[in-house]
């Protein structure tokens, strides 16, 4: 753990391991919060196949960001333009952020959202968005550290047929 945290982009060779770091995430930061059969059923190959699948199609603007600590991949982030439905704004969205669960507390989410910000507020965004399930804590509290605030809006997220509410956050990039 005394190596240093790298943030790069992520390059297809990455692709079968970000979706170990992302299945195992969600099984255990939405234990709870979502229909556990849904959370046992999640495959890693299947999700790697969409992995690769969206990073090929995903074009310019949406980037892929991988930690690594001695040449291990152990958190990946994405991020690129708002979606408000169907329509892109100016505003930046944090899509994902997810750490090997052996990693948390180590600095490496901190690491990618710091990186991912920095890169939207380059790239001239007046805001970045992003969504988290209103009943995740831990991840709320994170955001929330990083300058992120609630902006009052909610949507349900469907999941097997439950509703899991999820609350957007905001930050100001600009100014």
């Amino acid at each position: 753990m005394n190596d240093p945290i790298l943030v790069r982009e992520m390059t297809l060779d990455d692709c079968d391991r970000v979706p170990g770091i992302r299945i195992r995430s969600w099984q255990h930061a939405y234990k709870g919060l979502m229909p556990q059969p849904y959370l046992d059923a999640l495959s890693v190959t299947e999700d790697a196949e969409r992995r690769r699948t969206f990073f090929v199609r995903a074009g310019s603007e949406v980037v892929d960001l991988v930690a690594e600590r001695a040449g291990e991949v152990i958190g990946w982030a994405c991020h690129g333009p708002y979606r408000d439905g169907e329509i892109r704004t100016d505003d930046a969205e944090l899509y994902a952020i997810y750490v090997d669960t052996g990693q948390f507390g180590a600095g490496v989410g901190q690491a990618l959202l710091r990186e991912a910000v920095r890169r939207c507020a380059d790239a001239k965004h007046p805001r970045m968005l992003l969504w988290v399930l209103k009943g995740n804590g831990r991840a709320r509290r994170f955001y929330e550290r990083a300058g992120f605030a609630a902006d009052g809006a909610e949507e349900p997220f469907d999941v097997d047929g439950v509703a899991v509410p999820e609350v957007r956050y905001v930050r100001e990039l600009l100014g």
